[in-house]
């Protein structure tokens, strides 16, 4: 059975896509056959960020609306060989999306395409595409920034997986729930502009999977149509490889948290 994971957090501009980007690009690295599906119909960026936007032809809502096969639709990525991409389509209504179509597409993925991780990329908030991402889930990475609108919103995400999934309908067990905080700076944090790992997760109270440094390093990969995760010497790039191997069940600690030591010439010479 392949695991289905969603990536979500109820507010936008927290790294949803390029932590989806990243966990799946790492996952085919180990060797695993590894899909993700971008749900944010109408705001299509997944494909930006995997660098195949000039290969869509068919998308989610074709393979859906029976206009297209799924195996037309999926896309093989350049970089890994176990990875494929399933794009958002640009031009239809989010209500294109229904329950069962998404289920007979999860159902095709796993049972007659043998993938081992199904990783929903949800669009921010609670509108239908991120509905319909949560509904399916059986563990979810609740992304957020270390600030205070950004963590309340996540609460709300964290309600809505432990009434309105599939898991919840059925009395199954519930779904796994992750914390991933992205954008962390400890020197933000020294000075009091953001909140601290410590904070954050005693306000939601999920098991943490990963910090995500603030680093440029995610804004030149998205323009280069790279996963982040593929950037050498990065600390970003550590820090998702991190994540991955948690998620494989590894038990790692938790890097980036302290300001960096500056050596002596540096505090000299104010570096």
């Amino acid at each position: 059975m392949a695991k289905i994971i969603v990536v979500t957090s109820g507010k936008g501009g927290v790294g949803k896509t390029t932590t989806s980007a990243s966990l799946a690009t790492g996952l085919a690295l180990k060797g695993h056959k590894t899909v993700v599906i971008d749900f944010d119909v109408g705001l299509r960026n997944l494909d930006l960020i995997m660098g195949c936007e000039r290969r869509v032809v068919y998308d989610l809502i074709n393979v859906i609306q029976d206009e297209a096969t799924l195996n037309q639709a999926l896309i093989k990525d350049k970089h890994c060989d176990n990875l494929y991409i399933l794009p958002a389509s640009q031009t239809r209504d989010k209500d294109a999306l229904s329950r069962e179509g998404v289920e007979k597409i999860l159902k095709a993925l796993t049972d007659e395409l043998n993938f081992e991780y199904i990783i929903c990329d949800s669009p921010a908030g609670i509108e239908t595409g991120a509905l319909m991402a949560l509904y399916f889930a059986d563990e979810a990475i609740v992304t957020t920034n270390p600030e205070v609108s950004s963590v309340r919103d996540s609460d709300r995400i964290l309600g809505i997986l432990s009434s309105k999934s599939r898991r919840a309908e059925n009395g199954d067990t519930p779904v796994v729930e992750r914390l991933l905080i992205t954008r962390y700076s400890p020197e933000r944090v020294e000075k009091g502009e953001m909140l601290s790992v410590q904070d954050i997760q005693d306000i939601l109270r999920i098991p943490l999977i990963g910090v995500i440094p603030e680093s440029q390093n995610v804004l030149q990969a998205s323009n280069s149509g790279m996963p982040v995760i593929l950037q050498d010497d990065s600390i970003v790039a550590e820090a998702y490889k991190d994540v991955v191997d948690r998620l494989l069940g590894q038990d790692c600690p938790i890097r980036f948290l302290d300001t960096e030591k500056k050596g002596f010439l540096k505090r000299l010479f104010g570096g």
